[in-house]
């Protein structure tokens, strides 16, 4: 298991009186899962995603990581376990700027404390994988919408996470992109990563074994979707490329 919610509820105080963005929430992520979290804009979704990568804690219930409480870690932690062990999708992709793909890929790689060698190994692999290798000395302002996002989700596995979160990957793409970014995503989850994807794109969504249906802060439905739906199951399939195959040291987060 990899994540266990339980009756997870997350309040923010406001000037008029406490917001809660998501009220007693409980959900399993287990090694390989593929879900949809879908919903009208303000229902909490992205809140609940930030929960599910450590990003927020909850303000009651409990969220474990690989069985580990989140919220007795310290902000230092919880960075770490981010770092190293879950990987974030963007709408809007938060490349920096002024480095070209390659080092986009490499930064997360540097701060987790990999050698410089492996680095650029790792690195080369990974534009391999998303079909980008002939632009790796390209800065974001010189790559199209589709292939900023396939920069972000190769930068999103760097560390070989487990979870891989994404919100409205698709958000910022035309049907035609966005379709190939769906595909990659499919990729990543049969070569043995877990997803949780938000999203308003039905389209997307249907790639999805399971789809969560959020309104007013909860859950309001689950839909399993047909597993024999062409995705091959992670080992079947797990590339070496981006299998998430670190241990987790829970006292490293310490």
């Amino acid at each position: 298991m990899i994540i266990q919610a339980r009756d997870v509820s997350r309040v923010f105080p406001m000037p008029a009186g406490p917001v809660a963005a998501v009220r007693q929430v409980s959900l399993d992520i287990v090694p390989g899962d593929h879900v949809a979290v879908r919903g009208p804009s303000g229902c909490g979704k992205s809140t609940l995603l930030h929960m599910l990568g450590c990003v927020e804690t909850p303000t009651s219930g409990q969220l474990l990581f690989d069985g580990t409480d989140v919220s007795v870690l310290s902000d230092a932690a919880r960075s770490r376990l981010r770092l190293r062990h879950i990987g974030f999708v963007f709408q809007r992709f938060f490349l920096l700027p002024m480095l070209t793909a390659a080092e986009n890929i490499e930064l997360p790689q540097s701060e987790a404390g990999a050698a410089a060698e492996a680095r650029r190994r790792r690195t080369r692999e990974l534009l391999e994988y998303v079909g980008l290798t002939a632009r790796a000395d390209h800065r974001p302002a010189q790559l199209s919408g589709g292939e900023m996002q396939r920069v972000a989700i190769a930068r999103a596995l760097a560390n070989r996470p487990r979870l891989l979160l994404a919100d409205e990957p698709t958000g910022e793409l035309d049907q035609a992109t966005g379709a190939q970014i769906a595909q990659l995503l499919d990729r990543v989850n049969a070569d043995g990563t877990a997803l949780v994807i938000v999203t308003h794109d039905p389209a997307l969504a249907d790639h999805a074994r399971r789809i969560l249906t959020m309104r007013d802060g909860r859950i309001e439905s689950e839909t399993a979707r047909d597993p024999e739906r062409g995705h091959p199951a992670p080992a079947e399939a797990a590339d070496k490329t981006i299998r998430p195959d670190r241990q987790l040291d829970v006292e490293g987060w310490r």
